[in-house]
């Protein structure tokens, strides 16, 4: 390829990019912004996670709590270690921010002076006991689903396949989540509770999808950064999440 626009039109017939250093500066700047919301939300949902471990109601569920602390940094790492092949600071990077830190449950996120870093909004928000800590892995699981589906197809072959060996743990999180569920919803005294949650933390997670720019959104496709719009991977997630309701008969 002679030019930045052969990259540009390889790309936009489907071809795929291997190392940084046939990467063009926008396309980088793009797909650095990707894989920095990824590794943010997963240390933002490792340290957050981390506090439910405390709220479990079993030695078995203080184990599935601690396992997926555990992997979410894990995963963090896979993907950190493919920014780091652009510059990336990996240790000033790990230690920039507290990964623990959140603002109120109702707090606005258009209100708040700063935002931490780029972490996706359901990750800014606090647990409050084993429940609402269940709920949100099964709500925002659903949507990790949707989510990881489109970064596994994304152009930049190193980042797609560090996606990929990351699918698995990420669906086994969600499994193990869905299992804590129906544990909770055999007693019903739990139900307004897991109600309550359900609805608090679906808002939090569908603001996860919210819409790119149009013009903004084309020129990632042609880039093979996207493949499917927000709007479409909402409309999946709602579809996934009125499945489990209707299995969970809530």
């Amino acid at each position: 390829m002679s030019s930045t626009m052969d990259i540009y039109e390889y790309l936009a017939q489907g071809g795929v990019l291997t190392s940084p250093d046939n990467v063009p500066s926008r396309y980088r700047g793009e797909l650095l912004r990707l894989m920095s919301s990824f590794v943010d939300s997963e240390l933002a949902a490792s340290a957050g996670f981390a506090a439910s471990i405390n709220f479990a109601p079993s030695i078995q569920a203080r184990i599935a709590a601690s396992r997926i602390t555990l992997e979410k940094a894990e995963h963090a790492r896979k993907v950190l270690a493919v920014m780091s092949t652009f510059g990336t600071d990996s240790l000033r990077y790990e230690q920039q921010h507290d990964w623990a830190a959140r603002i109120g449950r109702e707090d606005s996120l258009e209100n708040c002076s700063e935002q931490l870093d780029m972490r996706l909004p359901v990750f800014y928000y606090p647990l409050q006991g084993w429940v609402d800590a269940v709920v949100m892995n099964v709500l925002q699981g659903l949507a990790a689903q949707v989510q990881l589906a489109e970064l596994a197809q994304v152009s930049y072959t190193p980042f797609a396949e560090a996606i990929r060996a990351i699918q698995e743990g990420e669906k086994e999180h969600l499994e193990q989540g869905i299992e804590a569920l129906k544990g909770i919803l055999t007693s019903s005294e739990h139900r307004d509770e897991v109600s309550s949650s359900f609805n608090y933390w679906r808002d939090k997670v569908s603001a996860g999808f919210s819409q790119a720019h149009p013009e903004r959104y084309e020129m990632l496709k042609k880039f093979g950064i996207r493949h499917q719009s927000n709007e479409r991977m909402l409309e999946e997630w709602t579809e996934r999440l009125s499945q489990l309701q209707q299995t969970l008969n809530l």
